[in-house]
């Protein structure tokens, strides 16, 4: 995989609040995979070591929600896009209190099975990406790029674990 990366970025704050001073895990990265099933495992891994090295305060069910995201959504790039999309982007953008996952490939088809259509036997990889999005308090969508393509993405809280019961 191909990675690219900006660490750390001061965000834009309102006139005259306090400037936002980045923490050290903030930041976003960028990877590029050719569209094949090697490159699933490939880009979870990429993404479970950037969370490490980059110290990101997240509990492990929040990286086991990433990671599951990440593969689902390469996965159905590289299995619906590669004819037209040869090469996948995974982009990890991480701030003070969220983590957001993107997976973007050239393929103009928005997949609407984040939508429920329990009746359909496909699909069920982006039912599960937002069953677990809304799980963990985040939130996700597709939206078109400016190439014409689609960028499918997930944002997480870091917000500490629910506390079992």
């Amino acid at each position: 995989m191909d990675a690219s990366g900006s660490g750390p970025q001061a965000a834009e704050g309102a006139p005259g609040a306090p400037a936002h001073h980045p923490l050290a895990y903030e930041g976003v990265w960028r990877f590029t995979a050719p569209a094949v099933e090697e490159s699933v495992p490939q880009a979870r891994r990429a993404v479970r070591d950037l969370l490490g090295r980059q110290g990101v305060p997240a509990h492990q069910d929040l990286v086991y929600a990433l990671l599951l995201i990440v593969s689902e959504l390469v996965t159905n790039s590289v299995r619906h896009a590669a004819l037209l999309s040869p090469e996948v982007a995974v982009e990890v953008a991480i701030g003070r209190e969220w983590v957001r996952v993107a997976v973007e490939d050239n393929h103009p088809y928005r997949p609407k099975a984040l939508e429920a259509d329990f009746g359909q036997t496909g699909g069920r990889g982006l039912l599960l990406v937002r069953e677990i999005t809304l799980e963990s308090g985040g939130v996700c969508d597709v939206e078109h790029t400016s190439t014409g393509g689609k960028v499918i993405w997930a944002a997480l809280p870091l917000a500490a674990p629910p506390t079992p019961r």
